[in-house]
């Protein structure tokens, strides 16, 4: 994974892969037609392991047409007039259906790999942001913490003078009614 999110050598490293694949489809069409064996794009494909699509792709379909049109030229007429039997077509269907499972994993393992690069790029480009935030939010923190230990303080002394004038409230009760007592029995 590149550190520093320049896609360049990514999409470098993909183009070249492609240029490969195009490569071994046309390596493996040349032999397949020297060998005179039917020249399919899903039998190049599979011959080549490549996906079909890649075969019908501009760049690889003219060579392939090209080739199907020279083989069927110089084939003779029986061998294209026998259709292909329920075993080939079977066998066919499967490697298909393998082939599209194979594509499937591998797409999905390009998506999480892109994800991960994304996240990656994303966290890179908000680093310095969330440094800053989380000093901001220390900071915070920090004058919150102070503010607590006085509000607690002045609360304890708030609570303290409450008890004493609540003592001098009971005890100027009691003064009064031993004062209007001694008024009354005199």
């Amino acid at each position: 994974m590149n550190p520093r999110g320049n896609p360049a050598p990514l999409a470098e490293a993909r183009r070249r892969h492609s240029l490969d694949k195009r490569a071994r489809v046309l390596t493996v069409l040349a032999t397949l037609e020297k060998q005179g064996k039917p020249l399919t794009f899903a039998a190049v494909a599979r011959a080549a392991r490549v996906s079909t699509w890649l075969t019908y792709a501009p760049g690889v379909r003219e060579h392939i047409e090209a080739a199907q049109l020279r083989q069927a030229h110089s084939a003779p007429p029986s061998a294209l007039a026998s259709p292909p039997s329920a075993l080939s077509l079977r066998t066919e269907l499967e490697t298909a259906r393998q082939e599209i499972k194979e594509l499937r994993d591998e797409r999905d393992r390009l998506q999480a790999a892109l994800r991960h690069q994304l996240g990656h790029q994303l966290d890179a480009l908000h680093a310095p942001d969330a440094a800053a935030r989380a000093d901001e939010l220390a900071t915070q923190n920090q004058d919150l913490t102070r503010q607590l230990q006085e509000t607690s303080s002045e609360n304890a002394a708030f609570r303290a003078r409450i008890t004493a004038l609540e003592e001098d409230l009971t005890a100027t009760r009691t003064s009064l009614r031993r004062m209007i007592r001694d008024e009354n029995l005199r």
